[in-house]
């Protein structure tokens, strides 16, 4: 079993906490009032059937739900120590956070050297939302990261199967790692 730990980052208001609450389980309740994630809160749970390398894999997830906030950024290294891929969240409506998607892009996938096979984005649509589910106008560079669209009440189910698909790159990735770190160790 493999043990992921993924940070889900974003811009302030972009839905974090509403998505890693629905994809851990962890509450029922969609919506609410906005109270923003102070720091870090970690969500632990158990994600079988994860298809990686063509094999049905069982993984323990980590999922650090961060806060948007840049008075936090002091905090990041911290965060992305031991991380094996990232979630950026936006709100398809704020137009500001196609911007700052950019800040978090750079400060923890393209810094720390993760592939990018180890980022989604997610452009969280809120309840009622008017926005399209095409491809937002994103910067160059972030065109080639897998995309999805996030609506937990039009179709909370085709978010889970994106998401596990992503699990399944990410340990897919670790894996080729594993295996080219022991065949050095052999050689």
């Amino acid at each position: 079993m493999f043990n992921i730990k993924l940070l889900l980052l974003g811009p302030r208001e972009s839905g974090k906490t509403v998505l890693a609450n629905f994809l851990s389980d962890a509450t029922e309740a969609i919506g609410g009032d906005y109270s923003p994630t102070q720091g870090v809160r970690i969500l632990e749970y158990e994600c079988p059937n994860v298809i990686a390398n063509g094999k049905n894999i069982g993984c323990e997830v980590e999922l650090w739900d961060c806060s948007g906030d840049q008075k936090f950024e002091t905090c990041w290294p911290a965060l992305m120590k031991d991380s094996n891929g990232v979630v950026i969240v936006f709100n398809v409506d704020v137009p500001s956070h196609l911007k700052e998607i950019e800040m978090f892009y750079s400060s923890f996938v393209q810094q720390p050297r993760l592939h990018d096979s180890q980022c989604l984005l997610v452009a969280h649509h809120k309840p009622n939302s008017a926005a399209g589910k095409g491809r937002p106008n994103l910067a160059q560079h972030l065109n080639k990261l897998t995309l999805i669209h996030s609506n937990l009440e039009d179709d909370p189910e085709q978010v889970r199967t994106a998401f596990r698909q992503f699990l399944g790159a990410v340990v897919s990735s670790l894996s080729e790692s594993r295996d080219k770190e022991e065949m050095s160790i052999i050689t």
